[in-house]
């Protein structure tokens, strides 16, 4: 591993850097969350220009921010209410975001529900006050804009919906932007000439972006010490963020430093998600602890056995549970590793193989389902460009049902997972893993588990009766409260005549009411409702013990988590993923796109350790892309767009699967008390196997011998696909015997 890293850090160092224009047109959406500068004065537009967010100055020179316009009167933020004063006593102060100006009149309209529908008439990009005529370059930049757009509504939760018509005519917005020696700037301009422009000291990223995730990958691999290892990634980072905004070496390593602890850490420690997600892995932990210790995980356990009598049973019951939590992969990860980590240690199952099928299920069944919190969020990243295909931006769920049948990477993955658990065989670093088990040792000789041995050794307290009903009813609110919670918040603003039983609506739904909040409030009801059985139990203090032991145990697992984000935040202000997407878009052949595309989202997600990050930044440029490639092949433009949908989708999970710094990938860990390292290096094969497969046999003949006139290819793909699997298992695999026992399998 650690020679494959370097190979790839030398030739990235001696690799040209990506054109520098072509990186600034596809960083411009950076800056629609910039704060805009007016670029005509009231007196010259007739009007005060002014938009909701701004802040301005009242009669009495007063600061004030405006929290909505009607005609000529604005409504002025106040302490529980709102004043009301004519637009004409106001002057601007300071400009609000310039996505403000992009959804407000008279660029956007406000539907009936709440959406946004934002008109674009034309994009510029200009190199140091020239006019650069590159077609690519104007629709990078346009790209850019349209995609920060959508991350901007998908905070404020509100749908965006982007028209884009290059005509004079259009009532629309312009978006100019220009990269100057050391800055870039954007203005967006409405149909009047009147507008906002915002200006930030730049320069474009270069291959040394791609440094921190290698070096903290490399070092993870070499030393086994996940904290180190993402702690150098980080500060280098932060070293290069510093130096590259023109700081000298010796001030770049000085400011790199305090922003290891200001900037990053301190922007994750505060970031409402990101505590969220902590609270849902403390309640969900907690909950399995205080259930445990009430005697309903031992009843539980006694109830499974009669299924799960054995070491391979055991296997298939967690491959199953894993299918069957389908809508969210973190209430998956969660749920099934901490709760099948007792009965899985009773067989000696290898934490190992218990963290490998649980994050082997996790993403991938998520990522498929049409009911989970993933799809909406798929889906948004590439409708709005389906008008470059010929299709309303509304289609976007048809479009995600037809890439189903090329979702091969997910679809052979839980196929191997089912295999690898049906056969009982194994093969490379999990097959000692699995006999390292049989001998009775569950984690490898000087391993770090990411949650401690104490918590993972709870026992019923003495004198508790051992009861299945302890635990399912805790697992049954948890569930049934996450989904009701999702469902509840999702469906605020629909109207009352809603079809329900339209699919969309429900994928519309979840979308909009997943996140983090949902399974935090979930767990917190199952916590809840454990401890009030575990008090009926007879129990008082252990409560609060079998809890704590659980919380405290994850010490570890939190900085490695916090640090996997802080990672991904300097990759974001180094332009990794830009990067990457940028050097790799030129002179992509037509039939080659789907391949490509596989592989360039597995580098991004696996250098940022985000799969949702990785499809963000590639999905937009997809849609257009193909289907102008696709339309002078035989397979035709939207067959090559769906195709090519499927492939971003699905390399950016297999990259996430195989990152050491992806939060799935910790979170996996955690929930399986498996050292994280050995968790990455014994999953690795078996993802970069079934990755080979999806390749081999799914997306070349695909791509190459797909037709109009065989709509049967992408099932064909799969079944020789899992063929292949089958015949790798059967061939190279093994049953693990343990250390002196002779293989009678």
């Amino acid at each position: 591993g650690i020679l494959v890293f370097g190979l790839l850090a030398v030739g990235l160092v001696v690799a040209p850097d990506a054109d520098p224009a072509r990186l600034a047109a596809a960083q411009v959406g950076d800056l629609v969350r910039e704060a805009g500068v007016v670029t005509a004065s009231p007196e010259d537009s007739g009007t005060t220009g002014l938009l909701p967010g701004d802040i301005v100055l009242d009669g009495d020179g007063e600061e004030r921010v405006i929290a909505r316009i009607e005609g000529d009167q604005a409504w002025l933020e106040a302490e529980g209410s709102e004043d009301s004063v004519p637009t004409s006593s106001l002057s601007l102060h300071t400009g609000g975001p310039l996505w403000r100006m992009l959804t407000s009149a008279p660029v956007a309209e406000t539907g009936e529900e709440g959406s946004v529908e934002v008109r674009l008439k034309g994009s510029r990009m200009t190199v140091e006050g020239g006019v650069l005529e590159d077609p690519v370059l104007h629709e990078y930049a346009r790209q850019s804009v349209v995609r920060a757009l959508r991350s901007v509504a998908s905070e404020k939760s509100f749908p965006i919906e982007v028209i884009y018509k290059p005509s004079r005519d259009f009532d629309g917005a312009t978006i100019l932007a220009t990269l100057g020696a050391e800055s870039l700037t954007l203005e967006i301009l409405d149909p009047a000439g009147q507008g906002r422009s915002a200006t930030i000291d730049y320069a474009p990223p270069t291959s040394s972006s791609l440094l921190p995730p290698l070096l903290a990958i490399a070092l993870a691999i070499l030393f086994r010490k996940p904290v180190l290892a993402l702690s150098a990634g980080v500060l280098v980072g932060a070293f290069l963020v510093r130096s590259g905004s023109g700081e000298s070496a010796a001030a770049a390593a000085y400011h790199g430093v305090l922003d290891f602890g200001a900037k990053y850490f301190w922007s994750e420690l505060t970031d409402t998600f990101r505590i969220e997600i902590i609270l849902f892995v403390v309640f969900m932990l907690a909950m399995v602890g205080v259930m445990t210790r009430a005697g309903g995980i031992q009843g539980l356990m006694d109830r499974l056995a009669g299924l799960a009598s054995d070491m391979r049973r055991t296997q298939i019951a967690t491959w199953v549970m894993g299918l069957a939590v389908f809508f969210d992969d973190y209430a998956n990860t969660i749920l099934v590793g901490s709760t099948m980590r007792p009965l899985s240690d009773r067989f000696r199952v290898a934490r190992e193989k218990l963290a490998y099928i649980v994050d082997s299920t996790a993403a991938p069944v998520a990522g498929i389902s049409i009911f989970s919190t993933w799809i909406a969020f798929e889906v948004s990243t590439f409708s709005a460009q389906l008008p470059d295909a010929g299709l309303a931006p509304s289609d976007g769920y048809s479009v995600f049902m037809q890439t189903l049948p090329y979702r091969f990477y997910c679809l052979l993955t839980l196929f191997m997972v089912g295999l690898l658990v049906f056969t009982g065989r194994s093969f490379g670093p999990m097959l000692k893993a699995e006999e390292r088990a049989l001998g009775g040792e569950l984690l490898r000789k000087g391993a770090t588990p990411m949650v401690s041995k104490e918590s993972t050794e709870l026992v019923p307290a003495p004198g508790v009766r051992p009861r299945a009903r302890v635990a399912l009813m805790p697992l049954a609110v948890f569930v049934i409260g996450t989904m009701a919670w999702i469902i509840w918040t999702g469906a605020q603003g629909l109207s009352s005549d809603v079809n329900w039983l339209d699919y969309r609506v429900w994928t519309e739904v979840l979308g909009a009411g997943g996140g983090s909040a949902p399974l935090m409030y979930g767990a917190l009801a199952g916590l809840t409702l454990a401890s009030l059985l575990a008090f009926m139990e007879g129990l008082r203090l252990e409560i609060l013990r079998s809890a704590w032991s659980s919380i405290r145990s994850m010490g570890i697992a939190i900085v490695i988590l916090f640090l996997a984000w802080m990672i991904g935040s300097v990759c974001g202000d180094l332009g990794t993923a830009t990067y990457l997407a940028v050097e790799a878009r030129e002179g992509l052949p037509a039939i080659a796109l789907p391949l490509l595309l596989f592989v360039l989202s597995s580098a991004v997600a696996f250098s940022t350790g985000s799969s949702w990050s990785t499809m963000t930044i590639l999905l937009p440029i997809v849609v257009g892309l193909a289907f102008n490639l696709g339309e002078g092949t035989d397979i035709g433009g939207m067959a090559l767009v769906v195709m090519s949908i499927g492939a971003v989708l699905e390399g950016s999970i297999f990259g996430d699967h195989c990152s050491p710094i992806s939060d799935t990938t910790v979170m996996s860990s955690i929930a399986s008390a498996s050292d994280h390292i050995d968790h990455v290096r014994t999953q690795a094969p078996y993802a970069i196997l079934t990755m080979t497969v999806a390749l081999v046999f799914g997306y070349f003949p695909a791509a190459f011998f797909a037709s109009p006139e065989r709509p049967w290819m992408p099932f064909a793909c799969l079944f020789a696909g899992a063929l292949a699997l089958t015949m790798v298992v059967l061939l190279k695999g093994r049953r693990p015997v343990a250390p002196g026992a002779a293989d009678i399998g």
